[in-house]
């Protein structure tokens, strides 16, 4: 049903601090991701008949300056604002609300997001410059709130009731996925072309990145699932299908990240899906994830077949006690054939790692490391340990090292958090840099990523045309530098 009184409506994803102190921030260069968030509540918006305007923070045109970015929201004339935050972009959308509110205290502005889903109503209290806060799923509250339904009757809202905070109870969850539209992309200034995806994690271009469900029923204990819950949601494979073939049509993509946590749980949507690629093959490739020990040979094949590049595993960690403690359930043995069995059927293994864990030692990082070098992997991410409020963890996390709360830093790429196994921040920085760096020295991993250069020619250009800015980024990893 399309309402009539149409609202124009700013979705902002904050560009927030995503580097390291006293460097230049170069992730926009390196991997510039699609804000999914805000263009799925967008896309809702549209639907229900409303004017929207996508502004990403990180987008390939916005400035860095934040007046500069609060003056192309405004130059937009919207009635309404909303930000998608992160713990380290949240100072920014709380910032832009500020000057936002400053010109023009008409406008509502209402921030949603992971950070402010774990954080509610402190955020309420605390940041005036808010008129709403939207925890959770931000599409029928957002909805919702342009339809000016009255705030006691928008489940889920957080809000002030004469000055009171108030949040109302929490509404159901989108049950079918399907119902939504498209996100949209048409809305992001530069996409695809100029937004891509981590290099030499595909072959062709442009890319995009795609998430087909939502929830995880796992709990690890760094993970915050604030926003999503424990419940698992999913996109049925004719959706996804239609969607990957709206995307190679529309806009030419030719490789797809799909980010889901438990992209092949449901078995059975992902066979269907591999044999819909198969048979009605769409040109184009991806990239997915799988939980250890959750897979086996043909399911593997199917997704080679239907265009699978690369599948990734979340591993965390080589110490025994570190697995059981942060993501039980996982064992090292698993690891290995998890691995092998992803190679066997000729696709190519990303290994997800993460130092600095509570109980974390050097014992237990080169560990770790011998562990990763041991495997073979094609790739590898190792990720800073970040508390997040919303992760079980967060509630002892003082108990178990030094924590500097700083939101800015809180990007997984700074140690905010010293575990007590550590000496000091400047030795834990010294061994990420160390460890980072032995993996990609690797001999046997060189002689691999050598063969492939052809394949990867399209990367291996875009990184010389940037070649200054990744070394100014590569000069991090060395000794000393962190």
């Amino acid at each position: 049903m399309i309402i009539k009184d149409r609202k124009r409506i700013a979705l902002v994803q904050p560009r927030g601090f995503n580097w390291f102190p006293g460097a230049r921030d170069v992730t926009d260069i390196a991997n510039r991701m699609v804000p999914q968030g805000i263009l799925s509540v967008g896309a809702y918006l549209l639907q229900k008949g409303h004017d929207v305007f996508i502004y990403d923070g990180l987008g390939p045109f916005a400035p860095r300056d934040l007046d500069e970015q609060v003056r192309a929201v405004l130059k937009w004339k919207p009635q309404i604002v909303g930000f998608s935050a992160t713990t380290s972009s949240f100072p920014d959308a709380a910032a832009m609300a500020k000057k936002v509110k400053d010109h023009d205290p008409s406008i509502r502005t209402i921030c949603g997001g992971v950070h402010v889903s774990s954080m509610g109503e402190f955020i309420m209290s605390h940041y005036p410059q808010f008129d709403y806060i939207s925890p959770g799923e931000g599409e029928r509250i957002m909805a919702d709130v342009a339809e000016d339904l009255p705030p006691e009757t928008i489940a889920g809202l957080i809000w002030r009731d004469r000055g009171n905070v108030t949040a109302n109870a929490p509404g159901l969850p989108i049950a079918d996925l399907d119902t939504l539209p498209f996100p949209a992309y048409e809305k992001l200034d530069g996409f695809p072309r100029r937004y891509h995806l981590p290099l030499f994690s595909y072959i062709n271009t442009p890319g995009a990145t795609m998430i087909t469900s939502r929830g995880c029923m796992y709990q690890c204990s760094y993970c915050d699932r604030s926003v999503f819950k424990k419940t698992y949601r999913y996109n049925s494979a004719s959706y996804i299908y239609e969607h990957l073939q709206f995307l190679r049509k529309r806009f030419q993509v030719r490789h797809v990240n799909i980010y889901d946590d438990l992209f092949t749980l449901n078995r059975k949507r992902i066979v269907e899906l591999c044999d819909r690629l198969t048979r009605h093959p769409l040109g184009m490739q991806f990239n997915c994830a799988v939980r250890v020990g959750h897979t086996d040979d043909e399911l593997l094949q199917m997704l080679k077949a239907a265009g699978c590049l690369m599948v990734s595993a979340g591993i965390e960690s080589a110490d025994p006690d570190l697995l059981e403690r942060h993501k039980s359930g996982v064992s090292l043995e698993e690891v290995r054939d998890t691995v092998m069995r992803i190679q066997r059927a000729g696709l190519r293994a990303k290994g997800l790692f993460m130092m600095g864990l509570p109980g974390e030692t050097e014992e237990s990082i080169r560990r770790t490391s011998d562990f990763i070098i041991s495997l073979g992997l094609d790739d590898m991410n190792m990720a800073k340990f970040t508390p997040f409020p919303g992760a079980p963890l967060w509630s002892t996390i003082r108990q178990e090292g030094d924590f500097e709360e700083n939101w800015l830093l809180m990007n997984c790429l700074n140690f905010v958090f010293l575990p007590k196994g550590i000496s000091s921040r400047e030795r834990l920085n010294e061994l990420y840099n160390e460890h980072v760096k032995r993996f990609y020295s690797d001999p046997v991993w060189r002689k691999k990523f050598r063969k492939r250069l052809w394949q990867h020619r399209r990367s291996l250009v875009y990184f010389l045309q940037h070649l200054r800015t990744f070394l100014t980024a590569k000069r991090q990893f060395e000794p000393g530098k962190g």
